[in-house]
Parts: C-alpha cells; structure tokens; sequence
C-alpha cells in the first residue's frame, strides 16, 4: 500500500476527492479543510493500492496539484486494515508488478545527478578496485563494485529512454561519462603515488593474476552477464528491492575494469588498458540495452493486465 499526502486548494479539493473515492483500490480518505499553511489550502490523506498508485498520480498531476498544491507519497510497510485488504483485493492487477513511473522518474533523477558525493564515491570505489587488480584480491573487486554508485545514472539512461525524456538522458550521461572519466584520471594518479611509494609495481600488473585477469579479458559472457544484471537491477528498482539492487553492483566488471584501464595506462600496458576498457563498454551496454528492454516489457504487460481486468 502507497500513503498519499496531498495539500489541495480549497476550490480543487472536492474535485480531488472525488476522484479518490472513484479511484478503485484507495481507503482511508481524511479531509482536514484549511489545515495546510504553506501552501494554504486542505489537507487530504489516502492509503492506495500499489497497482492504482500510478495513474491515480498521473490523473492528480493532470488536475496540476503539483503546481497548485503538494502531491507526497511514501510506503506503507504494515497496515493492519480489513479496509486496506479489500482495497488491494479490489484494485486491477498485482503490487509487485507495477511501476510507479513518477518515483522511478524521481529516484533515477536524484541518483544521476553529478554531484561531489558521486564522484567521491565512485573514485573511491575506482581507487579500491585498483588495489585489488595490483594485488589479485579478489575480496577487494568485490567491495569495489559494492561501493560503486553508477548504477544510479545507468537506470536514470535507461528510463530517459522509455519515457522519452531527453532531460533526463542527458543528465545520466554526463553522471556517467564524466563520473568514470574524473575517476579514472584520479585513479591513474592514485596509481603513480603508488608506485612512487612502492606498494605498486610493474611485475605485480603484469603477472598471471589468476583471481582478476578477466578484467581485461572480455568474452561474450561479459555481455550476457551484463545483460542479466541490467535486467535484475530495474527490477530492484521497480520493486523497491534495495537488496537485490546491492547484489547486481556486485555482479558487473565496471569499476574494476575503469581501475584497471587507469592502472595499466600508467605503466603504459596499452593491451590491457584497451581491453579493460571494451569490458567496461560492453557492461555498459549490455546493462542499459536489457534495462531498457526490461522497462518496455514492464510497461507492455501491465498495460495487458489492465486492460484484461
């Protein structure tokens, strides 16, 4: 269930209510008339089914309550309501297929935004992953991709492009492109401090690396596993699975091989440097095309089930 908190003005609110009353799969309406300050007007609260929650949304903006008034939804993690059961029940389709398509816009929006946290984060990430490919660890490369925040901007991508918002597309770009590019020249520069402090070498970059060598070692089994990732990792999102979401950063060679390209280009190892570098396309690739795909599917069978019940 979806808690909605709307701040209506006063001469839009019986329109407001009436279209919650009429919205199947919505209970707990409390009107507070007056009861909003800034903005003035009332104050409407409703509990909605997961499965109504996104057109109800889009049917509230249509009235423009997000210009005029305040539209904020958060989940409800228990309800303990023979009201809030028959509502679900009522309601067409199931909670765990439907997109919230205005959050899934706002969440992507906020993690593909290219900000002095993100670059923090996925430098260090990087400069992780660079000591694990020096060293062989393979405890470190998995920390590294645990730590990496690009899946923020490659999900934001990925629905700019369902939804048709260039806006969007463009800000997750720039995130990701600039993001690796800023952490890859730092890491590089991480690497000859390394070196000039002895704890990097040439010998170590270039030795068999049995636990890491795949880095730079791309095979079709990089696309398709990237692939699988993409698609896991939408419907984390879609899903709310914060869990699963942490599993699928873990599972693609993207910081680790953005670490490796930086490290072997400091020693001038331009066969691996190149190699990590098409792992690193292909991830890429491979996570934006079946997200997007992923995200198409979604909205096609959802709209089947619609239009079935």
């Amino acid at each position: 269930m979806l808690h909605l908190r709307l701040i209506t003005p006063a001469g839009l609110t019986d329109t407001v209510v009436r279209l919650l009353e009429g919205t199947t799969g919505t209970t707990h309406l409390v009107v507070l008339p007056g009861a909003a300050r800034s903005p003035a007007g009332d104050l409407v609260l409703c509990d909605v089914a997961r499965e109504a929650g996104d057109q109800l949304l889009a049917e509230l903006r249509g009235l423009g309550l997000d210009e005029t008034g305040s539209i904020a939804v958060e989940n409800i993690d228990l309800s303990l309501s023979r009201h809030a059961d028959e509502a679900e029940e009522a309601a067409p389709g199931e909670g765990a297929d439907a997109v919230l398509w205005e959050h899934l816009t706002d969440v992507t929006h906020e993690e593909s935004t290219l900000s002095v946290t993100y670059v923090a984060f996925l430098t260090i990430a990087t400069m992780i992953a660079a000591c694990g490919v020096v060293l062989d660890n393979a405890i470190l490369i998995v920390g590294a991709m645990a730590v990496g925040p690009e899946f923020g901007p490659l999900a934001g991508l990925c629905t700019a492009l369902v939804q048709r918002a260039p806006r969007l597309a463009l800000r997750s770009l720039t995130a990701l492109l600039a993001g690796f590019a800023a952490a890859m020249l730092l890491t590089a520069a991480f690497s000859w401090g390394m070196d000039a402090a002895g704890l990097f070498t040439r010998a170590q970059l270039e030795a068999g690396r049995p636990n890491t060598n795949f880095i730079y070692r791309p095979d079709p089994f990089s696309l398709v596993v990237a692939a699988l990732a993409g698609v896991a990792g939408i419907l984390s999102l879609t899903s709310a699975k914060s869990s699963t979401l942490v599993g699928v950063a873990i599972s693609v060679t993207t910081v680790p091989a953005a670490a490796n390209a930086a490290v072997a280009f400091t020693y001038s190892e331009y066969g691996q440097a190149w190699g990590s570098t098409e792992q690193l396309l292909l991830n890429l690739l491979g996570i934006v095309l079946a997200g997007t795909l992923t995200l198409l599917a979604q909205k096609f069978f959802w709209r089947r089930q619609q239009r079935v019940t």
